[in-house]
């Protein structure tokens, strides 16, 4: 349009554009009478617009993208297409990013972002505590010597066990819960809670030292057990052990074979193939479903009740209250396992699962071992149909020693059962 030399691309834009102001003055007629017969042809290609708007973002576009690159019908397109892959590029990338963020995420909420495990929860709880006041320097240091030697032993230090719960249960049931018409008791077992070391993904761990504390006292799995409970991270390499011995790969493989030094959630297939692995005859039952009203579990229940009543399998009534010789049961749901240690039966038939929770504390726990308290803590141990309403429940249920031919049968697959009504076996 003219000689002008301009030092950079934002001024030639402003320049050009005066001279198309210029354009659309003389298309009002201040300088041309004929517009309409007006060609509207780009300074810096051979391209003639319609108009002077046109014309203007034919330019601007120019400008944007280097006014040395000559036009050809196609450039458009061309460029549109690469704008669409940049922005398609961009896309991706961000995806990929949230991805990688998700997965970090399941990760820490799994224990598996290599943060530690059960030791290094513990120091970091007890350094904290130290900073806080609320620990003194020496009362840190004796405490770490405790649980180094408590993890080097490989058993747990019992700081969380509360003994003679079962023994309580049916002291009070002797006496109180006369709406009650019949109550059976898993044999003993002791209740473990979760501690500064394991809390946020230790439930599985403490509900298979619950079900140990069982077996351990039962004349039946004595030829199999040392006789102690072991503590969490030998629960963990008990585990890897079980993996490699053929035991369940395809979870294996979900937990890359480790989990010492983690504080990876577990469930009812890590336990069952630890219980395998230690000559134990196990099963999982599958309730995948609700069924019944509200999204309940009614079968759970149902298959509860079958399970304790194995024990009294006789054509006369059974007495009210049955102490069994039955270890509890491993409840699995989403993100939390609990321990069955018995169930009850209300006189209009409702159906009520006792249950000891790893995320119920010491002192809670306690409570049922005082005939002070027992009858306001029962109440939270009981669980009605009402109370269990997760989509889907899994049952780990013990029943016996292993033959030898058992046991390497057991390598070959988890026993999974669906339907439990039914019976039907599903691998």
């Amino acid at each position: 349009m003219c000689a002008l030399i301009c030092s950079d691309c934002f001024t030639l834009q402003e320049h050009v554009e005066l001279h198309l102001e210029e354009q659309r003055a003389a298309e009002e007629g201040t300088y041309y009478s004929n517009h309409k017969s007006r060609r509207y042809e780009c300074p810096l290609c051979s391209v003639v617009c319609s108009n002077s708007f046109s014309l203007q973002e034919h330019v601007e576009l120019h400008l944007d993208h280097g006014a040395s690159v000559k036009w050809s019908p196609d450039s458009d397109l061309k460029l549109a297409r690469r704008l669409h892959e940049e922005e398609e590029q961009r896309r991706k990338e961000e995806e990929a990013q949230q991805e990688r963020e998700e997965f970090k995420k399941l990760q820490r909420q799994f224990g598996l972002d290599g943060s530690g495990g059960y030791r290094r929860q513990m120091e970091r709880t007890m350094e904290r505590a130290v900073a806080r006041g609320l620990m003194n320097p020496a009362e840190f240091h004796s405490q770490r010597a405790e649980m180094m030697e408590s993890l080097a032993s490989g058993v747990d230090d019992g700081r969380t066990r509360a003994q003679g719960v079962l023994r309580a249960l049916y002291e009070y049931y002797q006496t109180e819960a006369r709406d009650c018409v019949h109550v059976w008791l898993s044999s003993e077992t002791d209740h473990y809670c979760s501690s500064a070391g394991d809390k946020g993904w230790g439930c599985g761990y403490r509900n298979f030292q619950m079900l140990l504390s069982s077996l351990l006292k039962a004349e039946a799995y004595a030829p199999v057990f040392s006789g102690t409970v072991p503590s969490i991270p030998r629960v963990q390499s008990m585990i890897e052990e079980a993996w490699n011995e053929g035991l369940d790969p395809r979870g294996a493989s979900h937990f890359n074979q480790r989990l010492q030094g983690t504080r990876a959630w577990i469930g009812a297939t890590e336990i069952y193939s630890l219980l395998t692995s230690l000559g134990i005859s196990a099963r999982i039952i599958d309730f995948h479903q609700p069924t019944g009203p509200g999204d309940t579990h009614p079968r759970l229940f149902e298959w509860v009740k079958q399970y304790y009543c194995q024990s009294t399998r006789s054509n006369r009534i059974p007495p009210r209250l049955i102490q069994t010789s039955l270890p509890p049961l491993y409840l699995q749901h989403q993100g939390h396992s609990r321990s069955v240690v018995g169930l009850e039966q209300r006189k209009n038939g409702t159906l009520c699962l006792l249950i000891l929770d790893p995320g119920s504390s010491l002192s809670d726990t306690r409570k049922l071992l005082s005939r002070d308290t027992v009858s306001t803590a029962v109440r939270h141990i009981r669980k009605f149909p009402g109370n269990l309403k997760h989509k889907q429940y899994q049952v780990v249920a013990v029943q016996g020693v292993l033959s030898a031919e058992d046991k390497r049968v057991s390598r070959s697959c988890v026993r999974v059962q669906k339907c439990p009504l039914s019976w039907t076996p599903c691998v």
